[in-house]
C-alpha cells in the first residue's frame, strides 16, 4: 500500500477490486503463485495502474495483509483472560491461514510460508517495513488499551507493563510459526494466555 499521489483522487474502487483479487490469489496459490499481472487481469485494471499503486509483488502482498487485519477487533467484556484469549486466537488463526496459503487441504508442512515471505519483504523494502510496523502498531494499540484497562480495574498487578505482556503473547505465536514450525491452534493459545496471566495477576 503506497502513499497516494497528488492530483486526481485515487479510485478506491480500483483498490478494492485489486486487493480482493490479490487476496484470493494469495490464499489459493501462496506467495510464489501471487502474480501482479494476473491480479490486474482478474481485477479488470491496467497493469500500469496496479504497478503505480503497488510497484512490486512484495508491496501487493503486504497490502493484502494490511487489508485483512483491518477487520481485527478486540472485545472488552471486563474479563481479561477471555478477551486476550479471543484476540490471540484471531492472531493465531491469521498466522495459520497465511502459513497454509497455497497448500493442499490437509498439508501440515511446518514451514512459515507467506509469514516468512512478508517478514523478508519488510527487510527488502524500507517502505514495506514501515507499513508493516504501522499496521501492527494500530492493532497492538487496541490490545495495549485492553490490558491497561484491566490493570486499572485491578485484574492485573499495578506495576504490570502492558507492552511486555503483549510481547510475551504475540511473540510466542510468531516464534512458533517462524522458528519452531509448531502449530498455533486454539488449545495452545489458551494455555499461552493462561500461563502469562498467572504471572501478571496480583
Amino acid at each position: 500500500m503506497t502513499e497516494s499521489r497528488r492530483g486526481r483522487p485515487r479510485d478506491t474502487d480500483i483498490d478494492e477490486r485489486v486487493l480482493r483479487a490479490a487476496t484470493a490469489m494469495l490464499l489459493e496459490h501462496g506467495y510464489a503463485g501471487l502474480s501482479p499481472n494476473e491480479v490486474a487481469e482478474r481485477a479488470g485494471v491496467a497493469k500500469t495502474t496496479l504497478y503505480r499503486r503497488w510497484p512490486t509483488k512484495d508491496h501487493l502482498a503486504i497490502a493484502v495483509v494490511a487489508r485483512l487485519q483491518e477487520d481485527d477487533e478486540i472485545t472488552d467484556t471486563g474479563d481479561i483472560r477471555r478477551d486476550l484469549t479471543g484476540y490471540m486466537v484471531k492472531i493465531a488463526a491469521a498466522l495459520e491461514r497465511m502459513r497454509s496459503a497455497g497448500r493442499p487441504a490437509g498439508d501440515h508442512d511446518a514451514s512459515a510460508g507467506v509469514v516468512a515471505e512478508l517478514v523478508a519483504a519488510g527487510a527488502r523494502h524500507d517502505d514495506i517495513g514501515r507499513l508493516g510496523r504501522e499496521v501492527f502498531a494500530r492493532r497492538n494499540a487496541l490490545a495495549l488499551a485492553l490490558i491497561t484497562r484491566a490493570r486499572e480495574r485491578g485484574e492485573l498487578r499495578p506495576g504490570l507493563d502492558p507492552v511486555v505482556l503483549l510481547d510475551q503473547l504475540a511473540g510466542a505465536l510468531y516464534y512458533r510459526v517462524l522458528i519452531t514450525g509448531a502449530p498455533v491452534d486454539r488449545a495452545y493459545t489458551e494455555r499461552l494466555v493462561a500461563t502469562a496471566l498467572d504471572g501478571a495477576r496480583n
